[in-house]
């Protein structure tokens, strides 16, 4: 029995509970993409797999790292045939997947031809289509873009259309409008929420902004909001930043008293302020405490402490390092990987080199293209 059939022959049982989960198994487990097109376009027939939202966004999110926006375009465009795109709900999820696939060309296309679908094009709508233009990166005319067209669609923005907008300031590099942004939002009657403060956080530490994010700092513990863990951690990130180190670990250290369990962004942000003070000693204390808390080191934490380990010839750790990321399956870039392989070489390590090239060539994932570069 096909999948098709068998998602349809299952969808009419009315004893399973769980009618798509093994279609998303099928789906999933399908490489041939061009395949995975033509039985989406097909299930899509059936209204009740036209309400798995998941399946949409994992499917468009498949292709698009594929590089096939054209068949993102077959899929999304075949669901407006079905009476469901007339609902604002479905419009903004097609809105949202072209905005997540880079082509916010479409979305603004399908936005447009909402009214001729007899679908009311509100706040909702517009805040899916900010949102696309954000994902896609279109920042050119973004100001322009979020104060006309809610005037023309005859809609007031909310608190999720100016985070939004924060967002893509933020991300253009145009950090005064996004504190212009901040102003308005009281302004127009509305209240800043965590979101809005994560954002602008995030986005001036982050960017080599300290002041101007202590300003919003300051305004946020003056402010009837309480702090979340990617608050904390944007704050960390920007005390490392300026070299802060101590005030970063005893902000770091109180997180327990306000209820709060660290993460690994956390431990990265210290771990990276000792390697720019090269203290190899503390980075490898808080790389320990990191494993032995509940976290998972993840890429930015290996890519870190390998060029560290190997900028100051610890060689030894380098290659522990190697292997943990290759039996923790993290995909990190191989220049970072490779630099353990050149520095073992120097060392005239050249058969311990040759090991690890052979380890990284035989795991599971395959990722690591190394090469043993002559010692001369």
């Amino acid at each position: 029995m096909t999948t098709i059939s068998r998602f349809f022959r299952t969808f009419s049982t009315s004893a399973t509970k769980s009618p798509v989960k093994s279609f998303y198994n099928d789906l999933y487990k399908e490489r041939n993409l061009r395949t995975v097109v033509d039985n989406f376009k097909k299930l899509s027939e059936s209204h009740l797999f036209r309400k798995q939202a998941n399946v949409y966004d994992n499917t468009v999110r498949r292709l698009t790292a594929a590089k096939k926006h054209k068949w993102v375009e077959e899929i999304l465009e075949d669901q407006k045939q079905y009476d469901d795109v007339s609902k604002e709900g479905f419009a903004v999820r097609l809105i949202s997947l072209y905005g997540k696939s880079g082509m916010f060309d479409h979305a603004r296309k399908l936005f447009d031809e909402m009214p001729e679908r007899n679908c009311k094009q509100t706040v909702k709508s517009f805040n899916a289509l900010l949102g696309a233009r954000v994902n896609a990166k279109k920042f050119d005319g973004f100001e322009k873009f979020f104060k006309e067209l809610p005037e023309k669609i005859s809609v007031k923005p909310d608190i999720v259309s100016y985070n939004t907008a924060i967002k893509a300031f933020c991300e253009a590099g145009s950090f005064e409008l996004a504190g212009s942004m901040f102003d308005e939002i009281r302004y127009n009657g509305l209240e800043p929420d965590l979101i809005t403060f994560n954002t602008l956080l995030i986005g001036f530490y982050g960017n080599g902004r300290f002041l101007d994010g202590e300003r919003f700092w300051d305004k946020l513990m003056n402010n009837d909001i309480s702090p979340d863990i990617r608050t904390y951690n944007a704050r960390l990130v920007g005390l490392v930043s300026v070299n802060k180190l101590n005030e970063a670990v005893e902000l770091f250290e109180k997180l327990g008293s306000r209820n709060l369990k660290p993460d690994e962004f956390g431990y990265n942000a210290i771990i990276i302020g000792f390697c720019n003070n090269s203290d190899v000693e503390e980075a490898k204390k808080w790389y320990t405490k990191l494993v032995e808390s509940d976290c998972v080191p993840n890429k930015a934490t290996f890519a870190t402490l390998i060029r560290f380990a190997c900028k100051m010839c610890d060689f030894d750790w380098a290659v522990e390092l190697f292997k943990q990321v290759l039996e923790q399956k993290c995909v990190v870039d191989p220049n970072v990987t490779q630099l353990v392989i050149d520095g073992l070489v120097k060392e005239s390590r050249t058969e311990e080199a040759k090991k690890l090239v052979e380890i990284g060539k035989s795991s599971k994932f395959r990722r690591y293209n190394l090469i043993v570069a002559s010692e001369e």
